[in-house]
């Protein structure tokens, strides 16, 4: 059964006339990476919003259809329920961080979990270190750069141990290099623990060669989802605006001039190989 089951999901917000989702059929299995991509005002981030319970729970509206989180049907459980089996990253680290230090941070979700100090500690504990931040565990929010600051709000999520991660476009504060950090732990994360991982993604040049699927909405609905390189290649995706990463677009152009390779490349290293392997197949012939 998919760890994520979403079905004819519809959304208005209160005092709006424009439905934000309209009619999502998505279903992710345990353990796969997907990014969800499309133009700004799509519905990602309300999408994000429904898979933690924060719609219908917290934001108004007219909801229709069934999301099914962990076998958890969110209409009937409670966030603060959901958010032991769904872990949401804003897109602003500085939302979700405000106790003294880092670690402080990291444990006020299980503290207020009533958790055994023991088990607290524990989880604290393995959180910094998957994310990188167990030097920094004193240090004061504050005083951290863009990409730390995300990397700690990450690390407070995964103190709760949540099965499924779920990220609002958590690079978008970032300088490329944050970026990458970030990216990078995410993706350990999602290999190294077998940690679902949902990312909303404008950056496809970096984030792309790092999912199983990527799912593109606009205006509220599902409009293509399957393979990067299938997704990435395809005309429907460029009539919806997305930023196809510069090296597919490289890929596209080679092709048009003849030379073929044998895959799509989703990193420039990936294109670099695939180049020289095509070029030693044709001096040796």
């Amino acid at each position: 059964m998919p760890i994520v089951e979403v079905e004819g999901l519809s959304f208005t917000y209160r005092g709006s006339r424009r439905k934000a989702l309209d009619n999502v059929e998505l279903h992710i299995e345990k353990g796969e990476f997907v990014i969800i991509t499309g133009p700004s005002g799509c519905g990602k981030t309300t999408f994000c919003r429904c898979l933690n319970g924060l719609i219908p729970h917290f934001y108004p509206g007219d909801f229709k259809g069934r999301v099914v989180v962990c076998g958890l049907d969110t209409r009937e459980h409670e966030i603060w329920e959901l958010s032991q089996r769904v872990g949401l990253v804003f897109q602003n680290p500085e939302n979700q961080l405000f106790c003294l230090t880092v670690e402080a941070d990291v444990a006020f979700g299980p503290e207020n979990l009533g958790l055994p100090r023991r088990e607290i500690r524990e989880r604290v504990n393995w959180a910094l270190k998957a994310t990188g931040m167990w030097e920094l565990r004193h240090r004061a929010p504050h005083e951290l750069s863009g990409g730390q600051q995300q990397r700690a709000a990450i690390a407070a999520v995964l103190a709760m141990r949540p099965d499924v991660l779920v990220l609002d476009e958590p690079t978008s504060f970032l300088d490329p290099a944050g970026a990458a950090d970030v990216l990078l732990t995410i993706a350990r994360l999602n290999e190294l623990h077998g940690i679902t991982v949902i990312l909303t993604e404008h950056r496809l040049d970096m984030a792309a060669s790092l999912a199983d699927r990527i799912v593109v909405m606009d205006r509220g609905r599902v409009v293509l989802d399957g393979p990067p390189s299938d997704v990435l290649t395809s005309e429907e995706a460029k009539k919806t605006g997305i930023g196809i990463p510069k090296v597919v677009r490289l890929y596209e152009l080679l092709a048009e001039g003849g030379l073929r390779l044998p895959k799509v490349p989703l990193t420039p290293k990936e294109m670099a190989s695939l180049v020289a392997e095509v070029v030693r197949a044709a001096d040796s012939a």
